[in-house]
């Protein structure tokens, strides 16, 4: 009698763990097409073969831990190969601009060619447009930048950081690996993300002109 308890709660188990798999796989695919508010909980429960509307609230209690659970497996990989590249990075003398974009771009870019990766990446993409939208999280800090974010505030000129070159630039790596992920023109994407490498260098690496050195001095000055 017992025996048979202890097989039926593994079985329970099981379907429990396959029921959170088939909301996680069918709301990444969904907020990747239509949007993160584009598409109802109900309609991530139907699209995962879920008859128990419930299932979603018990498993991740609402949207944003729905969200939570869909970029948790991918962005794991990419934080890895982030830190591994951040960490040959810190190691040298002398930190270019272009090894900031390096370790923001690739890491990310890799993505495009893993399973669920372009999902991810266009999801990605819209956090990046609407910073503070989810649990009020800066979205360099939820896509796991914050590392990243740090190192470039070390290495880049003072002048630069009340213009958020930083988040400029990742908005514009976000934006266009989104871009690509919903294509599916090429599978090579070697001469993408090395022109995707100069374009967020550019950001980092471009000069404080005059004019908005001048009204950065304004802005400052009236709002002491």
């Amino acid at each position: 009698m017992a025996a048979r308890k202890r097989n039926g709660s593994g079985t329970n188990g099981e379907r429990g763990a396959d029921a959170r798999t088939k909301l996680i796989d069918a709301a990444r695919d969904l907020f990747a097409e239509r949007g993160i508010e584009g598409v109802s909980l109900r309609e991530v429960t139907r699209a995962a073969g879920q008859g128990n509307t419930r299932a979603l609230q018990y498993h991740f209690g609402d949207r944003a831990g729905l969200l939570d659970a869909v970029l948790a497996p991918h962005q794991e990989r990419v934080d890895a190969r982030r830190a591994m590249l951040l960490e040959e990075i810190e190691s040298r003398r002398e930190v270019s601009r272009r090894d900031l974009a390096v370790a923001l771009v690739r890491p990310s870019a890799a993505m495009l060619t893993e399973e669920g990766g372009p999902a991810y990446l266009r999801i990605a993409a819209e956090l990046c447009q609407d910073p503070r939208r989810y649990r009020g999280v800066m979205a360099l800090d939820h896509l796991g930048l914050r590392r990243w974010k740090e190192l470039g505030e070390e290495h880049m000129p003072q002048a630069v950081s009340p213009l958020h070159r930083r988040f400029a630039a990742a908005q514009l790596c976000f934006s266009e690996l989104g871009r690509r992920a919903s294509t599916r023109r090429r599978s090579d994407h070697r001469l993408f993300v090395s022109d995707l490498i100069d374009l967020t260098t550019a950001i980092l690496d471009a000069p404080v002109s005059e004019e908005t050195a001048r009204l950065l001095d304004e802005r400052d000055g009236s709002s002491n």
